[in-house]
């Protein structure tokens, strides 16, 4: 299969320290949604029970179509007092 999407990936909070980066750049295949992305990133790692994503600012599901140059964001659910 050829890649043909970039796709610029940040990391915030208990999700960037599990990763141990702040952000990086995938090349996916056409296609592909956030749960194809995010079971690339976590294949080796252990997985948070609950993650919040965002696709340019805006949340989406894990079956989210990403396309060439969108920007993915994946954080923990915030809590507030």
């Amino acid at each position: 299969m050829v890649k043909d999407m970039n796709i610029n990936v940040k990391y915030f909070a208990s999700i960037r320290d599990l990763i141990g980066k702040d952000s990086e750049i995938f090349d996916l295949n056409d296609g592909a949604d956030v749960s194809d992305l995010w079971d690339l990133i976590i294949a080796d790692r252990n997985k948070p029970a609950k993650l919040l994503i965002a696709v340019n600012h805006e949340y989406v599901g894990k079956k989210h179509k990403l396309k060439d140059g969108d920007e993915v964001a994946f954080f923990p659910p915030v809590t507030g007092g």
